[in-house]
């Protein structure tokens, strides 16, 4: 049986990628002076415009106009109209965290700082244990914005997103059905010219050329124009865009986005704990795919609930693996936070390209279980 499977990917310079990377900027930089910081922090983007709010509480204190400042200039927006770092208006509405969360998350009592379900999801469809359609949209996405940065496109904005849809047969990967990209431009930049360019430096170089065949379609700017972007061609704001966090759409959400959140909100350190779990059941060979579902109570140590689907993959009983996660993993917010090195400032490196399947995250590490 044949179907479609379709994900996506945005840059760093996509409106809610704009402002993911603000939140998780400020949560960094409180974290690299008081570690035990609680961040839980938001932003929205507009017409030349940032607001900025959220509960913070920490024994240190930062500058995070600057920081809001420096992080839209490192995304590439100054001296154009989208929004300009120099000029643009910064709101904040800071608040301390409310004491009766931290009632039940403090370290004395180290509960969950929030009720919630998190998901995690491993497959052996690519080497990074993601599947095919969300690690090709984000190496789309990637290899944009550096084609960008380095002046090998010339003309294209910061604000871009690409989408591939993937064909089954069987369960199996068959081919490539369509690659959609949208880029930013100059009001000067010729759209066939724009195409060749992004074919050239960015699909051939992503994407094998053993999933594309003639019946492949590839479409680029498909409106024919994309000059207003950023901010002022649509508002931004900090967790739109969860399923481009996670897997594409592949496997389910608990609902929680990440960006702006210290360790002690599950919906971000437990979405990575059981990220952390899936891959290892399938990297030891107890399944070709996973997804788990860990499920907490605010103020409880513990989870609330663990669930395991190997979608009938498994090589021993489901149960037996059961046992094996419950042996291996440390599942309380405080035990996650140690075993994944939560307190540190990590969190930018996961903003941009998608949460999972990178180098070097702590979630991302093969122990045998």
């Amino acid at each position: 049986m044949k179907k479609l499977f379709t994900s996506e990917s945005v840059t760093s310079g996509h409106p809610d990628k704009l402002c993911d990377l603000i939140s998780d900027t400020i949560l960094d930089e409180y974290l690299k002076l008081d570690e035990t910081s609680r961040v839980a922090c938001e932003v929205a983007a507009g017409k030349n415009t940032i607001f900025v709010t959220g509960e913070i509480t920490s024994k240190k204190e930062i500058d995070i106009e600057k920081v809001v400042r420096k992080t839209i200039k490192k995304i590439g927006y100054f001296g154009n109209t989208d929004i300009d770092y120099k000029t643009c208006e910064i709101i904040l509405n800071i608040s301390t965290q409310s004491p009766d969360i931290a009632l039940g998350s403090n370290d004395d009592v180290g509960g969950a700082g929030d009720q919630g379900m998190m998901f995690g999801y491993a497959c052996k469809e690519t080497k990074e244990y993601m599947p095919l359609g969300i690690t090709l949209a984000h190496k789309l996405t990637k290899q944009l914005e550096q084609t960008r940065k380095k002046g090998i496109i010339k003309n294209i904005g910061a604000d871009g997103k690409s989408q591939v849809t993937i064909e089954y047969e069987n369960e199996e990967i068959k081919r490539i059905d369509t690659i959609l990209i949208s880029i930013q431009h100059h009001n000067n930049k010729k759209l066939q010219e724009l195409k060749q360019e992004i074919k050239k430096e960015v699909i051939d170089k992503v994407v094998p050329k053993d999933l594309i065949d003639k019946d492949t379609k590839i479409l680029i700017n498909p409106t024919g124009r994309f000059v207003i972007g950023g901010p002022l061609g649509d508002s931004g704001l900090t967790g739109r865009k969860i399923i481009v966090d996670t897997y594409g759409g592949y496997a389910k959400h608990g609902g929680g986005a990440f960006s702006g959140k210290d360790g002690t909100k599950v919906d971000r350190s437990g979405a990575y704990m059981a990220r952390w779990i899936a891959k290892n059941i399938v990297a030891n060979g107890y399944a070709t795919k996973c997804e788990i579902q860990l499920s907490y109570a605010i103020g409880v140590k513990e989870p609330v609930s663990i669930n395991i689907n190997t979608y009938n993959t498994n090589t021993i009983p489901e149960k037996e693996i059961e046992k094996k996660v419950l042996k291996t993993f440390e599942l309380t917010p405080q035990g996650i936070i140690k075993e994944l090195n939560l307190r540190k400032p990590i969190f930018t490196k996961t903003t941009n390209y998608g949460h999972f399947g990178k180098k070097n995250l702590p979630w991302e590490k093969i122990i045998r279980l």
